[in-house]
């Protein structure tokens, strides 16, 4: 209301003029503080953004090198794609061949590790369901619920690397074991899963269950598709099982479209919990650990997944259903559903010596790191410091060069949303 009382009063003004003068005087601050966003957002984009038309040998301008010495430190986290490899004629997968049982995985959970998942990541899976794996505090983002699910969701920031994630959904009337066959059957995904359009195994392990898959995601019309190899593999303690997936070196090569994904990772942990409805052991419980490098400056995401994360939630559950009622209506399983139910067995008394195993990466914590505070999520890693103005800025320069980006529907429709909230309180 101050700001169409203002309009008004400049309006009334007794010649065309004055009119302009006011005008620009009431609308210069802003314009210039967008300028600086877009300048400084410019600034920001990704290296591959800046190679996207020149060689890759070609070399960055003294005027732009200079420039971004001068940036504040808080832009370190900006990713770059030096990884890029030259881009081969060849773009099929190669067919798929049978994995060794077994093999060292180094750093569990960092995207380049192997082509094998091993114990090393089950220990780090599990320090991670435990609350032992020595990193920053879980800050709460969120808690819904609905009739038949609910879900709660933490984030945090690591000194280096992308936010990570982790979330826990309760489903009613479910097992582990369907929840372990639904998240690992790529050919039922596709059903409920919008993004995912290529799924394919490169190479399994008839042993262990272990598997090296090609995923193909589909992002906005404005981004590239983006390819992920991934290597997963259960582990099962009891009914409790131990779903590893992540980011792996190998061999398939690149191309410029899809985009290559590296640093992923996203494990979970399924088993049985009280129902809320009776007490029985007759819902299942989903505790989710999941981040990945997306290209872009961390603190869009963060806004964009903040707001997107909820609907993208609530899609799952149908999915799951149908899941339910397909297989038990003796719908044949699918070769990524049989491979879910080839899992390596552990004791619990050798998985709790992994989870107390003190190593020098990871330190022992409790269930304190975990925040309960809404309002203390925007201050973690100085994610608050950065003037929304500058992010909205960095927004639009970074749309500017999406025809090799990396955003998520999320991304881009959060951002969208929490910015034209402002424009209506204003």
């Amino acid at each position: 209301m101050a700001l169409w009382s203002i309009l008004l009063d400049i309006l009334q003004r007794p010649s065309p003029f004055a009119v302009m003068a006011e005008l620009s005087m009431l609308f210069a601050p802003l314009w210039i503080a967008v300028f600086v966003g877009v300048l400084v957002g410019w600034s920001w984009r990704p290296k591959w953004a800046i190679l996207a038309n020149q060689s890759d040998t070609a070399p960055q301008s003294p005027a732009s090198s200079s420039f971004k010495l001068q940036l504040p430190s808080c832009i370190s986290w900006i990713s770059s794609d030096d990884s890029r490899q030259p881009n081969s004629s060849s773009t099929s997968p190669p067919p798929t061949t049978t994995l060794a049982s077994d093999s060292s995985s180094s750093q569990p959970g960092k995207g380049k590790s192997g082509s094998i998942v091993s114990t090393d990541d089950l220990q780090y899976l599990a320090k991670l369901v435990e609350v032992k794996d020595g990193g920053p505090a879980w800050i709460q983002m969120m808690d819904r619920s609905t009739q038949t699910m609910s879900y709660q969701a933490w984030r945090r920031d690591p000194e280096s690397g992308p936010p990570q994630y982790r979330s826990r959904t309760v489903y009613e009337d479910a097992t582990p074991e369907m929840l372990r066959d639904f998240f690992w059957d790529d050919e039922f995904r596709k059903k409920w899963d919008d993004m995912l359009i290529h799924s394919e195994t490169l190479e399994e392990c008839p042993t262990t269950g272990t598997m090296m898959v090609q995923w193909v995601r589909k992002f906005p019309f404005f981004c590239s598709d983006r390819e992920y190899i991934i290597g997963r593999r259960i582990w099962e303690s009891g009914r409790k099982y131990y779903c590893v997936t992540k980011g792996v070196s190998n061999s398939v090569p690149r191309r410029n479209k899809p985009r290559r994904v590296d640093l992923y990772y996203s494990s979970w942990c399924i088993r049985a919990v009280e129902s809320k409805r009776d007490g029985q052991l007759t819902a299942c419980e989903v505790l989710l650990f999941h981040y990945e490098d997306m290209g872009i400056p961390w603190e869009i995401a963060k806004l964009g997944i903040r707001q997107g994360m909820w609907g993208a939630v609530k899609k799952i559950e149908p999915g799951l259903r149908l899941y339910q009622k397909e297989r038990g209506s003796g719908a044949p399983l699918s070769r990524p559903g049989y491979m879910a139910q080839i899992n390596s067995k552990v004791s619990p008394d050798y998985l709790r010596l992994l989870e107390n195993s003190s190593s020098s990466t990871c330190s022992t914590s409790s269930e304190s790191e975990i925040e309960t505070s809404g309002d203390s999520s925007e201050k973690a890693q100085g994610g608050g410091s950065i003037p929304k103005v500058l992010v909205v800025g960095g927004a639009i320069a970074l749309a500017c060069t999406l025809d090799r980006g990396l955003l998520t529907k999320a991304v881009i429709f959060g951002v969208a949303r929490r910015f034209a909230k402002m424009g209506r309180r204003l």
